[in-house]
Order: C-alpha cells, then sequence, then structure tokens
C-alpha cells in the first residue's frame, strides 16, 4: 500500500512503514534502520516526514497524559493529537495556553515543525515543551534535560524537524482551563487592516484575518476573546474596524458550511472548543488542497500586506483564501519567530502544483525585503541557501544535529536541502 500525506499530494518513499505498539519496537526499528524518519498526522504538504527506508507512525503507541498539578505541566507520548489531549486536560482542570487551527495534527509533529496558533502574547506550540524523550540513532531511549535545567539545549531541539531522533514522550506547559468567546466580523477595509494590523491583532487573546487580497476589504476577521465563565462578550451588534459582526457561523471560505467550524456568536466555551478554527469531530475538508505559509517581522505587516494586495489579480487563480496571524517571538533556534514577534501569511492554495509553484514563486520574490523565513511543514520554492540565510541559528544546528546523528540516519532529502 502506498502512503500519501492527508492532502495526498505527496507519494512517501519509505522501503517500509511501521505502527508500532510499545516504545521498545520504535527502539528497534530504529536500531536496524540504515534511513528513518517518524510521520504524525500527515498535514505536513512538503517531503520532511519522506524517507527512502523505514517510516514510523507513533498513533499505536498507548496514550500517556500525566498530570503535574504542582508543576504545572502534563507529560504526553509522541502519537497523540491535540484534540485527544485537550478534551483530557480540560476534563480535569487543565488547559494549553494556545492550539492551532486544526485539532487534528500530532502534538510532537506540530511542535517539531514550529506550527503555532495565533496572538500577539502566543508563541508558537513548542514554546510549550519543557522536556522530552527520543530514540536516538543508536537505538537508545535518550531523556533530554528539562528546559530549567538545559534552556539552550531545549530552544535547540524543540523545533528539530525530526533531525535528532524519535520523540516518544514530551512534557509540556499547562495552565487551569477557561474559557473563550469568538465572534466573526465581516469586510473589515483593506486599508484600515493595513494602517491598524498591530492594533487589529492585539485585539483579542487570538486573532486571524482572512482574505482573497483582490478586494478592498478583508473579507472575515476572527476575533477570540478569554471570557469569564458564561459571560457571552459585547459584540453582537457593534462594528470592529470597520467591519459589521456577522449574523450566523461562518466558514473562513464564506461560500463553504460553517457545520466544521467551532462555534461564534460570541458564545462562550472551553478553550479547546474556540481556539481552533475547525471542530475535532469533523474532517475540516477534503485535503483537496496546498499549503503555504510565510513569517515577517511584525514591524514590517504593512508592507507585506501592501504587496500581497498588488499581487492580487495573480493570486486570483489558485488561491483559496489567505489567513494573517499573529505570533509572538521566541528563543527556539528554527522557529520562524526567533527574536521577533511576527505576523503569519498563510496561503490555501487549489491542488495543482503545476500551477501554484509559479505564483508562489512570486509571492515569495516580492516578499523578498521583508526575508520571510517559510514554516517547515508546508510548501515553499525557497532555496535550501536561502533558508539557510534566514534562521541565525542555522550553523549552530547543524552542528548539533551531525554530533547527534553522524551517520545521518535521521537525514532525508529535505533536511539535506535545508541543512546544506
Amino acid at each position: 500500500m502506498v502512503e500519501r500525506n492527508w492532502a495526498g499530494n505527496i507519494e512517501y518513499g519509505a522501503a517500509q512503514f511501521h505502527e508500532p505498539t510499545s516504545v521498545a519496537e520504535v527502539q528497534s526499528v530504529v536500531a536496524a534502520s540504515a534511513k528513518v524518519r517518524a510521520v504524525g498526522s500527515r498535514h505536513s504538504f512538503n517531503t520532511i516526514a519522506d524517507t527512502t527506508g523505514d517510516q514510523i507512525s507513533l498513533a499505536a503507541l498507548p496514550r500517556i497524559v500525566d498530570i503535574d498539578a504542582e508543576a504545572h505541566t502534563v507529560t504526553i507520548d509522541g502519537g497523540i493529537r491535540y484534540g485527544e489531549l485537550a478534551t483530557y486536560l480540560h476534563e480535569h482542570g487543565w488547559a494549553l495556553a494556545n492550539l492551532a487551527s486544526l485539532p487534528h495534527i500530532s502534538v510532537a509533529g506540530a511542535c517539531a515543525t514550529g506550527t503555532h496558533g495565533s496572538g500577539t502574547g502566543n508563541g508558537n506550540l513548542a514554546t510549550a515543551v519543557r522536556w522530552m524523550q527520543l530514540v536516538a540513532a543508536s537505538g537508545d531511549l535518550v531523556e533530554l534535560a528539562p528546559l530549567d535545567q538545559d534552556p539552550e539545549l531545549m530552544n535547540a531541539m524543540a523545533v528539530g524537524l525530526g533531525a535528532f531522533g524519535i520523540v516518544t514522550l514530551l512534557t509540556l506547559a499547562i495552565e487551569p482551563t477557561f474559557a473563550v468567546s469568538q465572534r466573526v466580523y465581516e469586510l473589515i477595509p483593506m486599508q484600515t487592516a493595513i494602517d491598524r494590523i498591530d492594533e487589529i491583532m492585539a485585539d483579542g487573546y487570538s486573532v486571524s484575518l482572512f482574505t482573497s487580497w483582490r478586494t478592498e476589504s478583508i473579507e472575515q476577521l476572527w476575533r477570540k476573546q478569554r471570557v469569564s465563565g458564561d459571560d457571552e462578550d459585547d459584540g453582537a451588534s457593534s462594528p470592529r474596524f470597520g467591519g459589521m459582526p456577522a449574523i450566523h457561523d461562518m466558514h473562513p471560505i464564506a461560500e463553504l458550511s460553517a457545520e466544521p467550524c467551532t462555534e461564534q456568536l460570541g458564545v462562550a466555551g472551553p478553550w479547546h472548543e474556540r481556539l481552533p478554527h475547525f471542530r475535532m469531530g469533523f474532517t475540516p475538508s477534503s485535503g483537496d488542497e496546498l499549503q503555504s505559509e510565510l513569517f515577517v517581522a511584525r514591524a514590517d505587516a504593512p508592507g507585506a500586506m501592501q504587496t500581497l494586495v498588488e499581487l492580487g489579480d495573480e493570486l486570483a487563480p489558485v488561491l483559496k483564501v489567505s489567513e494573517v496571524r499573529a505570533v509572538a517571538a521566541d528563543s527556539l533556534w528554527l522557529s520562524p519567530c526567533y527574536q521577533r514577534d511576527c505576523i503569519a501569511f498563510h496561503f490555501t492554495w487549489i491542488p495543482s502544483w503545476v500551477q501554484v509553484e509559479p505564483v508562489l514563486a512570486r509571492v515569495e520574490s516580492a516578499l523578498e525585503p521583508f526575508a520571510p523565513r517559510p514554516h517547515w511543514g508546508k510548501l515553499s520554492t525557497l532555496s535550501g541557501s536561502i533558508i539557510r540565510s534566514r534562521f541565525e541559528r542555522m550553523d549552530a544546528f547543524e552542528e548539533l544535529v551531525t554530533e547527534w546523528d553522524p551517520a545521518q540516519k535521521f537525514r532525508n532529502a529535505y533536511l539535506a536541502n535545508v541543512l546544506g
């Protein structure tokens, strides 16, 4: 059986696919393999999880969710998804500070690729990592020093691209559970969005803009706000940044059904049922799409947005929707937001790389003055040398990878291109 990613645009080249049911089985596969990679929930759109050797899914590992209430942490297995973890945490009175748009993705995979949620005060999901255990190239089980003992090692390895080994346990920071309300506003004037982007992004706990870049307005503003108890927000009839509140639940692509989306209209609910855009119980789409994402410094957001507006007509034939989000700066070496507050421009494309590739190349070229960093799990046309130049700690990262994996057991073609 040929294994593919969720979108179907990548056919994995692994000689053998493994679904171990124990960590000991993972160790055995890694020890015996010449080339090996882990694959998570398959929501990467590029070949980061591909290999010519052995591919390992940890989805069948026994679930582990061990809450340490005193330390405000939870230790989890390497195969759990955010939707599973979040439900358990909330039922026991706890929460993660942030979530991505999809609760369907694996925690280990999301952290390894620097995947993020949204919010001017929220770092990417890997900033929650406090400790990890992994299977190294030898097959040995290695426990890293926790963050408070060796912060620089965790800064190097939290967004590790799968280059150090197969992550079997992660410890994440947690906090007491909280409620969130969500409301969508329609038709924010584009110039208002450009001129007031900092103010807009700071207007909620998590804020997203959805646009085609080819109209005079941002089509939708999604505002998620922490609230107390079951209180509803106060935005039922008040405009926000020139946009009016939607009168019914919305999908980011307005013509699609909002049924898979998390509840809106200001109705308060648990954090894990509002922070994602989509509900765990639904497949958010058919997978019939491609995705890219580029991060620029938040100070450069107005100029980058104006550039994308000027490309609107070129984007139109291949773009389904674009999302704009803020992500806080962090200290993780390969995070796209390393030492800079960022605006992330996400692009959901039609499922035709032949058509999308030249347009994406045009976008990346036009944004070059802002030195955008790409998302590690999504599509980009940037060369490995350009990507390396935009991550200041890449040389140190490569040295550490070589120390951990001198035989390059975990290095695939994707990493060879990025690391050089």
